[in-house]
This record gives structure tokens, C-alpha cells and sequence, in this order.
């Protein structure tokens, strides 16, 4: 896992502009903490900043081949976890190896087969390759946006990042938001594309971009997630599932530093290290875990909409079942609030997502891991591939006409996300219409077969949505928050394979007993406790304790008092007044998340200082 970026630039000398290469690059430090490299010809320069994963010695970036009619050059960030077989063939088609890493046999094929690398590619990546034969660069990123990558268009070129902020070290680069951009960052749509500052572009899951003097840039999209006929019985898919997990997790236990899974209680996180559990130890070792929790939350719990019990017990009975090295990472509300981790995640994640607890817990559990692991597998998008959320199982949520998850999840709900905005920007942002037109845009997109019933139909739009719109918002803060303490992060439930499978699983068979789930439940039940096999979904932890919101109320109350707080440009100031002033052991979760994403906010044009486009 890494960092990187780049700057093609066909009207200028970049060999004079090493300075600007390195300041974008070194934007990318905490993705890539053990080494750093640059490469830089007349209209090319590449930056990489490395976190090492395989092959330590002989991994390190930019990396080049010479050929007769030029040299091409790679930086590369991910894992391709089919690189051993992919060396193996190319070894057979006259390739010679120079390291064990699997960058190098990605370099290699795109020496093989061009373009068409990607449909070789088992993994998560994001990568940039400059072919000097041709004055060239090609962009490419993961079938399912598991690794991120920005680019921006230039007059004579285009600049790229693993992040935006690599994009805006340089100079070329006004760093402007506009009210499209405020639109979509209120919204929380995941529009595919967007990247909130003005001229700057998401790369889209599955896509290449090329860029030429003669064509500009130009995108392909070489992936996407599309229906097909599924014609296995259920013992076959049952057993085809478990087939394709242990394999996947197997695969992606591929490292040379040490590692570790990520565990929560829930049926995700343990299928994970069940199995992670059963192929270390055919290997001798024992699969380490760790989990996250608050002060005093087992003790307190009160079971709300969402969660029905603490994950305490179930992750102590998933330890103890497989054996695991386990660790706790306890947080209390002053962890939470404190704004030098507020300020942490908003710089790591460029935006003001107003997450707030979510995203500083996570952070706060990934750094707690680096101090012992350098990779973590995750159970995150097992909720999207076989349609855990419990609005899947609604009858009165599959009627909803919006995105499901804005219906249901309080911080989400169109109250979350607008009425905290100044009044006249709240207007002419009109984020439930914005939100209306984005839900229609995203069910256009599904495509499906000749012949499914209504019932059908809908659910495989709803599926089509969560693995397109709602997962690619989990995997951005999942990379986003790993990478910024150096961790690697792998998300088995996103191979492309199992996803494609899965997703054309027909509605009875992905709830064939009657509960959510039920493919992954009967596919990794060898593996697990009977508590946590039996177990109802229950989301990421977030603290009950009173004493949080109290505190998130007191650091606003500050904004509130100070009369040239450039964050009312956005903020209803008397909508903060009133809030700051509730009894926070009564405070809703909408309120809350108002509350989280008014400090976001503020900390966020403290780090940027952006120039707000808002006529």
C-alpha cells in the first residue's frame, strides 16, 4: 500500500519543477511511511511514497524497464493478490523478474498486454504508468474503488493523487469549492466522480484514463457490475460461496509484515477471522484480532433502533472460539472530542464528512493496530454484497423512494444532513431535490434481466445501489483513516468475482432462511460460535455516553461566541445556538451529527482555507 502522484505537463520542462513533484508527493508521507522516490523526465514526473508490504528490499518506487523504443515507468499503489500466479505466466511468455514484489509484475503486464493488464488483475489498486514510446500516461483503479485516485486536468496535461490533497500542493491548482461541490458534500450521495473541489475528478471504480498530447484525456470504463443468469442450486451457491471465501481470505493472508483482522462480533468481522483463523493455522500461527469499544459501554447499554446488544460478548466468544491473540482498544468521550484527532481525520479524508465519532473511533483503533501490525483484513462491504442492512428485510423501507440508507440511519436523514446550513445557502443548495435527482440517476443505471418479477427487480436495484453508491462512502473512509497512520487495510468481501456472484444470486436465495445474510451465514457457520451465527445484525460501535454529546455542545458553544468564526458562512449560527443549549442526555442522533459536522467544517477551512464559490 502506498502513496502516489504525478504531473504531465506536454508545454513544459517538468526536469525544472522537481520542487512542486516533491511537495505533492510528500502529501502522501503517512500513506507511505518507509520510503519515498521520484521520477521525473521533460513532460513527466511520478512521486511515490511507500508502505512495505512484500518483497521489503526490493519493492521500491517509481520503478522502470528500458525498452528500444523508450522507457516506461509505474507507481503503484495496492495489492495485486494474484501476482504470484500472474509472475508464473508471464515467466512462461519470456519475462524476467528482478524483485519478488508484485508491482514489478504489474509493470510487466503492461509490457505483456497493454491496456488490457487490467482484465488480468486480481485486487485493490490504484496505479499510473508513463510510456515514454508513446508520451503517454495511463491511469487505472480497482473494479470496485477499494484504493482512491484523483486526477486533474490541466491545459497541457493532467495532475493525479492518491489524494486530493496531493493535487493541491501544486501550484497550478486553485483551491476553490463551489456550490455544486457544497451540494454534493451536504448531500452525501457519492455521486461517482466527485471530488468536491472545483476541476478535480474521482476516478471511477473500473475505469482507465488515458492521457496524449493529441487526445486529451480520455476514460474508459473497463468494469462494472452488470446481471447475468444464476443457474446454481442452493447447496451449489452455498458451497460455491464458502469455496470462493477461503480462497480470497487465503490469498490476501499474502504479507511480509505482520498482520492482523479486524474484529467486531458481527457475522462480517467473525467470518473473516474464522477463516483467517483455519489457513494461519495450517501455517503454524495464531490470527491475531482487535476490536474497538467504549468506556462503560457493555456496562450501560441501552439497545436503540439500530443495535440491539453491545459487541463486547460476541467478540470475546469469536477470540475465544478460534483462538485468537486478541486485543481491546478502549475510547472514552475525551479520545473522541479531542480536536487534535478531529483535525487528524478531517486531514486525512480532505473533506468535512461530519462522521464525527465514527471516523474518530476508527482512526483511533487503526492507530492503536500500526503500533503491532502493518495489515488488517476487514469484514467491511459483506453488508452491501449479501443485503444485510435490515431496511433489505422492510417491507415498508423497500418503498421508500430514496437512497434506503437516508431513510433509516438517523445521521443520514435529510434533517442530518441540511438543517444545520445557513439559511439563504440552504436554499440554493436544495439538497432533497439534489438527492431526488441523484436516487433517479443511480436506479437508471441498473441494468437487468428479461423476465424478473417486480420483487426481484427492486431488489437488485436496491443491491445495485449499495454496491455502487453506499459502499464506495465505506471503503474512501476505511482507506482514508487506515492509510493515515500507515495501515493496509483489505477488504475480502470486495473481490470483484465474489461480488459479481453474488449479486446475481436471485432475492430467495441470498434470504433462503428467512434472515438476512443467509449465504454468508450457512457458507462460514463452520467457522463460528453459535452466538454470532445466530446473531441480528448490529452496525459500527458508537458511544452512548451523554458525557460525548455534552462535550461536542461545549466546543460549539465556543464557535457560537466568536463573532468572526468563518464556518457561519455555512452554518445557521442560530441553529447552533439553540442545539448547544439542549439537554445533551436527550439530544437526537440527527442533532448530534449537526453538532459533528459544524466542527468538521470548522476544521476543515481551518486546514484549507478554500475559496467558497457560493453565488
Amino acid at each position: 500500500m502506498c502513496g502516489i502522484a504525478g504531473w504531465v505537463s506536454f508545454d513544459a520542462d517538468l526536469t525544472r519543477r522537481g520542487d512542486v513533484l516533491d511537495a505533492m508527493t510528500e502529501t502522501m508521507a503517512c500513506r507511505g511511511p518507509d520510503g519515498r522516490g521520484t521520477y521525473v523526465r521533460t513532460h513527466v514526473g511520478l512521486g511515490h511514497r511507500r508502505l512495505a508490504v512484500i518483497d521489503l528490499p526490493g519493492g521500491a518506487q517509481p520503478m522502470s524497464v528500458s525498452t528500444p523504443a523508450g522507457e516506461i515507468a509505474m507507481v503503484y499503489s495496492g495489492e495485486a493478490y494474484n501476482f504470484q500466479e500472474l509472475r508464473d505466466r508471464l515467466t512462461s511468455l519470456g519475462h524476467t523478474f528482478r524483485t519478488d514484489s508484485d508491482t514489478e509484475v504489474v509493470l510487466h503486464a503492461y509490457l505483456q498486454w497493454g491496456d488490457s493488464l487490467v482484465d488480468h488483475l486480481d485486487g485493490m489498486y490504484a496505479f499510473a504508468i508513463w510510456d515514454g514510446r508513446e508520451q503517454r500516461l495511463l491511469l487505472v483503479r480497482d473494479r470496485m474503488g477499494i484504493k482512491p485516485l484523483f486526477y486533474h486536468p490541466t491545459p497541457d496535461g493532467v495532475l493525479f493523487g492518491s489524494e486530493p490533497k496531493a493535487i493541491l500542493a501544486n501550484p497550478l491548482v486553485r483551491k476553490a469549492v463551489d456550490t455544486d461541490g457544497l451540494r454534493e458534500l451536504f448531500a452525501q450521495t457519492k455521486t461517482p466522480g466527485w471530488a468536491l473541489w472545483k476541476g478535480m475528478s474521482e476516478l471511477l471504480p473500473g475505469s482507465l484514463i488515458s492521457v496524449d498530447r493529441d487526445g486529451g484525456v480520455r476514460r474508459r470504463t473497463y468494469w462494472r457490475l452488470g446481471a447475468a443468469e444464476h443457474t446454481d442450486s442452493r447447496e451449489d451457491t452455498v458451497a460455491r460461496v464458502r469455496e470462493m471465501l477461503t480462497g480470497i481470505v487465503g490469498r490476501q493472508l499474502i504479507s511480509d509484515v505482520p498482520q492482523c483482522v479486524l474484529l467486531s462480533g458481527g457475522l462480517d468481522s467473525s467470518a473473516i477471522t474464522g477463516l483467517a483463523a483455519e489457513r494461519l493455522a495450517q501455517r503454524g500461527e495464531q490470527v491475531r484480532t482487535f476490536s474497538v469499544d467504549f468506556v462503560g459501554q457493555e456496562e450501560n447499554f441501552v439497545p436503540d433502533a439500530i443495535r440491539d446488544t453491545p459487541d463486547s460478548p460476541f467478540v470475546r466468544d469469536v477470540a475465544a472460539h478460534v483462538g485468537s491473540a486478541h486485543h481491546d482498544v478502549m475510547l472514552n468521550p475525551a479520545d473522541l472530542t479531542d480536536p487534535a484527532v478531529r483535525r487528524a481525520t478531517v486531514a486525512a479524508r480532505d473533506i468535512p464528512n461530519g462522521f464525527g465519532d465514527l471516523d474518530s473511533s476508527l482512526y483511533l483503533l487503526f492507530k492503536a493496530i500500526r503500533e503491532q501490525s502493518t495489515v488488517a483484513l476487514s469484514g467491511e462491504s459483506a453488508d452491501e454484497v449479501f443485503a444485510g442492512y435490515p431496511w433489505f428485510h422492510n417491507e415498508a423501507m423497500l418503498r421508500v423512494e430514496t437512497f434506503p440508507w437516508m431513510a433509516v440511519i438517523p445521521p443520514l436523514s435529510l434533517a442530518a444532513r441540511s438543517d444545520h446550513i445557513e439559511p439563504g445557502l440552504r436554499a440554493r443548495l436544495d439538497v432533497g431535490t439534489y438527492t431526488a435527482d441523484q436516487y433517479a440517476t443511480a436506479l437508471a443505471e441498473v441494468e437487468h434481466l428479461d423476465g424478473e418479477s417486480g420483487t426481484e427487480r427492486r431488489m437488485r436495484s436496491l443491491c445495485h445501489l449499495h454496491l455502487t453508491r453506499f459502499v464506495r462512502a465505506l471503503l474512501d473512509r476505511k482507506d482514508r483513516l487506515s492509510m493515515a497512520v500507515g495501515l493496509e487495510v483489505r477488504v475480502p468481501f470486495c473481490n470483484h468475482e465474489l461480488v459479481e456472484y453474488v449479486y446475481n444470486t436471485p432475492w430467495p436465495l441470498k434470504t433462503f432462511d428467512g434472515r438476512e445474510k443467509s449465504l454468508l451465514r450457512q457458507a462460514a457457520a463452520h467457522t463460528l460460535p453459535r452466538s454470532v451465527v445466530e446473531r441480528v445484525k448490529s452496525p459500527y460501535p458508537s458511544p452512548q455516553n451523554p458525557q460525548y454529546a455534552a462535550m461536542l455542545q461545549q466546543q460549539v458553544k465556543e464557535l457560537v461566541a466568536a463573532p468572526d468564526a468563518d464556518v457561519f458562512a455555512l452554518v445557521d449560527r442560530v441553529w447552533a445556538q439553540q442545539v448547544v443549549g439542549q439537554d445533551p442526555a436527550r439530544m437526537t442522533v440527527a442533532v448530534r451529527a449537526g453538532l459533528e459536522r459544524v466542527l468538521d467544517l470548522h476544521t476543515w477551512l481551518e486546514l484549507h482555507s478554500p475559496e467558497l464559490l457560493l453565488d
